[in-house]
C-alpha cells in the first residue's frame, strides 16, 4: 500500500532571525503532528520599528506530515 502525507500551513515569528522562527516553527509542529517529514518556507516577513530596525522575523511554512496507517 502506498503512503499518503498531507501538507498544513503554520506561521512562526521570533525577534532574533528567521533561523529561529524557523526552528520555532519545527519545533511547535513536532509537538503536535506526528510524522513530520519536511517543511517548505513559502513566506518570509520582517516587522520593522519606529528606528527603522527590524523589529521580529516571520515565516510562512507548509509542514508535512505521513498520515497513519
Amino acid at each position: 500500500m502506498g503512503t499518503v502525507a498531507r501538507v498544513t500551513e503554520i506561521s512562526a515569528k521570533s525577534e532574533k532571525s528567521f533561523e529561529d522562527a524557523l526552528q520555532t516553527g519545527i519545533q511547535r509542529a513536532t509537538q503536535t503532528l506526528r510524522n513530520v517529514k519536511s517543511a517548505w518556507v513559502k513566506e518570509q516577513e520582517v516587522e520593522i520599528g519606529e528606528d527603522g530596525k527590524a523589529t521580529s522575523y516571520k515565516v510562512n511554512m507548509l509542514v508535512t506530515f505521513v498520515l497513519d496507517d
